[in-house]
């Protein structure tokens, strides 16, 4: 009824009639008794008298005439995936914890479930049907929630300043990694994890967005968006439908750096899916109709970039970073300019999956239910025809910090909001020293409970969320901290960003009790972190990615631990430049120019949407 975008409600009253935001459905099952729920969220002026005609309709649809055999194995497919990942993790709805729980309560028997899920594995069109007629044909129920007012807590004598006592956890423990090297030049990593029949995998190319040429900016991100579109053999439609029959998923992107395509499926599921990742990996057609049509979306989505003034400042920020040449002198979102875009063709995409889209230039990272043997024979067999060849270098040259600090204002008349950023150039996420700056920067903007957000946002009330990162690239990296605050404390901002970032190096430099709950904080949730087959999978292919070595996933948790104080504080010294800085606020001009010029932080100017200096 409800799941999927092709489902019978979902598509009439969400996408074809647009009556609904989203509709849901689910039963609340009970020891003796349970109910079935569909419950529709409505669009403003739309009569609920309406919305509940229409999914009467549709249920008088099944009552009569039943379900269809694609509907029934397309949501068995994606119920088992759904219940395989929800036991992935320990705790949680859906979890381990759980599904037992539940089994042992309702029936005395922790494995109850298996018996339901012999209930999804066998039903037919002809058994939904007849539960259908025989359960939802005697009446209905219908409760209209309209708005209504506020309400207040009542009084608890419940004490929240005793933090319950907590034991020292065990030191979390990577899975054994294993590694190979096919025939064609593919690296290839596996983490063997038989838990559940379930495997996830990722190709990575060492081509992103810094790989465009500099008159074809956005190619990158447009082939990622492409990779799925069609093959020499399939159109998009027919690939969609084969993943929704197998409960798989498969998807493409681009970074700065890396171009990725990677999956999710059910180990019996597996040589299907292969063979379709496969062909999107090694023979995507980018169909002319659809390249028209993600082409255009893509150049909406800088028109929206644009709209928004913190995309707006992802796409600016780095042309005023990095030198005239430098690959990654782009927009951040990798999105490219509209007079780029507008001159690209299907041919480009082309031409950039065949340069770069090379065995001897990328590594595939696997995690889940399968052996090192079975994968290396399914990946030399599927990828046979895929030969190495030679591919172009792209140089990431060093970048020297600003010579002094810089301002830059983008008009946004009308503008309720500032978005403030303040950066500087970073280390490239290749050395060594990114752990305790994870650290550092978590203390000061990388957390709720971070310096600047608490500052900004809890304290002064004039931002929504404050916070700070680096952008972790193979070459130098931007080091940021940013807010949208209210444009009447543009300025007050301004100069709280300015005091914290200061502060770190001088007179209020990170201390022990901070550094001791952020590093328990981190050393906790690495076991939580890896509880899934993506929680892995991402993991080992950043530490790769990053030349980091194969013995740090396992190593991670003891770096965390044995990091110093005095640590943290020199990565603040080394990263953290309040001299350096360049300072891009977008915002209305009118009323928030005067007060910028004010603090006199060094020479302002005022650029256009497309970061040109107005003069």
């Amino acid at each position: 009824l409800t799941s999927g975008k092709t489902s019978r409600l979902y598509k009439r009253l969400v996408l074809d009639d647009e009556l609904a935001s989203n509709i849901y459905a689910y039963t609340n099952d009970k020891e003796i008794g349970g109910q079935f729920y569909i419950v529709a969220l409505a669009k403003p002026g739309v009569k609920l008298s309406k919305i509940n005609d229409i999914i009467n309709q549709e249920l008088k649809k099944i009552f009569t005439s039943g379900v269809t055999v694609t509907e029934v194995e397309r949501t068995k497919a994606n119920y088992f995936v759904q219940f395989l990942k929800g036991i992935e993790t320990i705790g949680g709805f859906g979890s381990k914890n759980d599904i037992l729980s539940q089994s042992e309560t309702y029936t005395g028997n922790p494995d109850a479930y298996k018996k339901n899920l012999e209930f999804i594995r066998s039903a037919s069109p002809v058994e939904i049907k007849k539960v259908c007629v025989n359960w939802l044909t005697d009446g209905e129920y219908v409760q209209e929630i309209l708005p209504y007012g506020n309400f207040e807590n009542t009084h608890s004598k419940l004490d929240r300043s005793l933090m319950p006592a907590v034991p020292n956890p065990p030191a979390a423990k990577f899975p054994a990694i294993k590694n190979f090297t096919l025939s064609n030049g593919l690296k290839v990593y596996l983490v063997e994890k038989h838990e559940l029949p379930l495997i996830s995998m990722v190709t990575a190319f060492h081509a992103g967005f810094s790989a465009d040429k500099a008159s074809h900016s956005g190619i990158a991100k447009l082939t990622g968006n492409m990779m799925t579109e069609g093959t020499l053999t399939k159109s998009s439609a027919q690939i969609s439908d084969e993943l929704n029959a197998l409960g798989t998923s498969i998807s493409s992107s681009a970074n700065m750096d890396n171009s990725l395509v990677n999956m999710s499926c059910l180990k019996t599921n597996l040589d299907a899916s292969m063979a379709l990742y496969t062909d999107i990996l090694l023979h995507p057609s980018f169909p002319q109709k659809e390249f028209d049509r993600v082409k255009k979306e893509q150049l909406l989505n800088i028109e929206q970039e644009k709209a928004n003034p913190s995309n707006l400042s992802r796409r600016i920020l780095s042309s005023l970073i990095y030198p005239l040449g430098h690959p990654y002198n782009i927009p951040l979102t990798g999105s490219g300019s509209s007079q780029s875009l507008e001159s690209a063709k299907r041919n480009d995409l082309m031409e950039f999956h065949n340069t770069w889209f090379v065995p001897n230039n990328g590594f595939t990272v696997v995690v889940g239910d399968i052996t090192e043997s079975e994968l290396k024979a399914k990946m030399e067999k599927g990828l046979a025809s895929w030969k190495s060849k030679e591919v172009p270098k792209n140089e990431l040259a060093a970048v020297a910090f600003a010579n002094s600090v810089s301002v830059y204002i983008v008009d946004k008349p009308g503008a309720v909001q500032s978005q403030i950023t303040a950066a500087v150039i970073a280390p490239s996420a290749m050395e060594k020293g990114m752990d305790e700056f994870s650290l550092m920067n978590n203390i000061l903007g990388g957390t709720f409970l971070s310096r600047l957000n608490m500052n900004l946002r809890e304290d002064k009330h004039w931002s929504y969320g404050a916070g700070s990162a680096i952008n972790p690239f193979k070459g130098p990296g931007i080091f940021f901290a940013s807010a949208g605050v209210q444009t009447d404390k543009t300025k007050e901002s301004v100069l709280e960003f300015l005091n914290e970032l200061t502060q770190i190096n001088s007179t209020k430099p990170i201390a022990a009790d901070e550094f001791e709950k952020e590093q328990a904080s981190v050393i906790l949730s690495i076991p939580g972190n890896w509880q899934t087959n993506n929680g892995i999978m991402w993991f080992l292919l950043s530490s790769i990615n990053f030349n980091r070595g194969l013995n740090y996933p396992n190593d991670y948790s003891t770096i965390i631990q044995n990091l110093k104080l005095t640590d943290v504080q020199q990565s603040a010294a080394k990263i953290v430049k309040p001299q350096n800085l360049t300072w891009l606020i977008v915002g209305d001009r009118q009323k928030i120019e005067a007060g910028i010029r004010e603090l006199n932080l060094g020479p302002v100017k005022i650029l256009n949407a497309d970061g040109i200096e107005i003069k």
